[in-house]
């Protein structure tokens, strides 16, 4: 049934009505993750990407209160620039319908619309976790438990690099959040292709990751898949490189007061400082990355499902 609060661009209605592949891309990376002009070009660019490996792209906002699952260029043009626009998760998300606000979906606001929408793959950057100094502050990010209760496949290049990443994969594998390493025994950190850490699972093709997210439903057990795809190897920053940049930025944040979701941005803005703009080519080219392999899994997904009706929102 159309849901009420979901505005479906005419390219997505028409690619879910065809049971076509479709890609959900999160608007964070543009109003939050990005500096202007990149986070605008970055945005049109992996929507190309999806479109040439054979899906439609979804970009999630929420623009005076109504969810759009799919965004015509002069919004994109707008969020590039625009400041009063709220970072949205899952707590935030019904507050920013209901007050009529603008807002930029995170991973587990991207998950919540895309599985409203009827979509089942979703590409972003990197998920959130389990913050350093947990122990202390509680911080978890709620991408984690968005991903063990929303059936979205999640393609990504791991967990920021910024997080406690053994306590990240410690909280999904609680959570039963299968996480995927594609094409890698080795969990990559956003930035890196290794953080030191065994991914715990192992897939090598669209096809077979298809083939886990659909057995999965199958057996009823709810919640999403992490596909944890490494940024390609000319691209990277080792993780010897950047960790003591983050412990840099780390305790800058610390000694500023920043906490809560002003963290993530802080830090990624002191990196992108201190690395002259590298992490922002890394950033983008991993982002990249993960839109072709969301396609291709949004394609194989296609070809393994049943042929049951969908169930998706309409304008």
């Amino acid at each position: 049934m159309p849901h009420p609060l979901i505005d479906l661009a005419s390219d997505v209605r028409a690619a879910l009505d065809a049971r076509a592949p479709v890609v959900a891309l999160e608007s964070t990376i543009i109003t939050h993750g990005m500096p202007y002009p990149q986070n605008v070009e970055t945005a049109r660019d992996v929507e190309a990407v999806v479109r040439e490996n054979g899906a439609t792209p979804a970009t999630v906002a929420v623009i005076g209160g109504r969810i759009r699952v799919g965004l015509p260029d002069e919004v994109l043009d707008w969020l590039g620039i625009a400041t009063d626009v709220l970072k949205l998760s899952r707590a935030d998300l019904p507050y920013a319908v209901a007050a009529k606000r603008h807002g930029s979906t995170t991973v587990a606001a991207t998950m919540i619309c895309a599985h409203l929408a009827g979509i089942r793959v979703f590409a972003t950057g990197g998920i959130g976790g389990v913050h350093r100094g947990v122990e202390a502050t509680l911080d978890i990010s709620a991408d984690l438990d968005e991903l063990a209760r929303t059936p979205v496949a999640v393609v990504c290049a791991g967990a920021k690099a910024i997080l406690d990443l053994p306590r990240t994969l410690e909280y999904l594998e609680t959570r039963g959040v299968p996480v995927v390493g594609y094409g890698t025994d080795r969990f990559p950190a956003f930035w890196s292709r290794d953080s030191g850490l065994t991914s715990p699972l192992r897939l090598d093709t669209p096809e077979a990751v298809a083939e886990l997210v659909r057995t999965k439903e199958a057996l009823g057990l709810g919640g999403g898949v992490l596909i944890a795809n490494p940024v390609p190897q000319a691209d990277e920053i080792p993780a010897a490189e950047i960790a003591g940049l983050i412990e840099a930025a780390l305790a800058q944040a610390d000694a500023a007061g920043v906490s809560g979701k002003a963290v993530t941005p802080f830090l990624l803005a002191r990196i992108l400082a201190v690395t002259g703009g590298r992490s922002l080519a890394t950033n983008i080219a991993l982002v990249k990355n993960n839109a072709e392999l969301a396609a291709r899994l949004a394609v194989a997904l296609q070809i393994t499902s049943t042929n049951s009706p969908p169930d998706h929102a309409a304008a």
